[in-house]
């Protein structure tokens, strides 16, 4: 029996040699394409079937796949679908050595110890806990990530200009504070991704401040 994702990989072959449209898209190109299938995933799991979540995984499977065809046939360091299985499982066996090792773990929080130290290994080259941050996240996505690295050098993002009590303490609330802060920045022209995304350059700059990196771009 032909194993399923080695046939997936061959139609994706078939389908780049043989399809103008396909023949013709560059990683580039993809890009949009990946991101609504990231979306559609995110979506199916938060309020669609198992069927659903099946489908919507292999649309972005496709994208995985789609991208290792475009690479493989490459002028510059080539690489296919096996290269990036061969790396993703070196990965995670180095990131799990309480499974794979004679490191011992049996609680989530020391999981999490073992992981963190074995990827600080993987990217001593980096100089700065915000590297590695991707510029193309979602807005608040985004501004999680950069707090919680901002949080590693001693750096506290802005102050939040609500009382106490009017703190959201759900995320129903939360959805419903950051909505009519929104609805409040259309009233007064605002753009609030935008606005989001410069309050996270000034908090990228104060934690490259504080590192000793501030003649870094942020």
């Amino acid at each position: 029996m032909t194993d399923p994702l080695r046939q997936a990989a061959e139609t994706m072959r078939a389908v780049r040699d043989r399809c103008v449209w396909s023949a013709a898209i560059t990683h580039d190109d993809l890009v949009p394409y990946l991101e609504e299938e990231a979306a559609e995933v995110i979506e199916a799991v938060e309020t669609g079937t198992s069927a659903d979540l099946r489908e919507e995984l292999g649309d972005l499977l496709w994208q995985v796949l789609f991208h290792a065809e475009i690479a493989s046939r490459g002028a510059a360091e080539p690489f296919d679908i096996d290269d990036v299985a061969r790396g993703l499982t070196e990965k995670m066996v180095r990131r799990h050595p309480h499974v794979f090792a004679g490191e011992t773990a049996e609680t989530p929080e020391q999981v999490l110890v073992l992981w963190n130290a074995a990827k600080a290994a993987e990217k001593r080259e980096r100089r700065s806990v915000l590297d590695g941050v991707p510029e193309r996240m979602p807005g608040l996505a985004r501004a999680q990530k950069v707090l919680g690295r901002a949080e590693r050098v001693g750096v506290a993002g802005p102050a939040a200009p609500v009382a106490p009590r009017s703190v959201p303490t759900s995320e129903d609330e939360l959805g419903d504070a950051l909505l009519a802060l929104v609805a409040g920045a259309r009233v007064h022209g605002l753009d609030a991704e935008r606005a989001l995304r410069g309050a996270l350059r000034r908090v990228e700059a104060e934690v490259r401040r504080t590192e000793g990196f501030g003649d870094l771009e942020g």
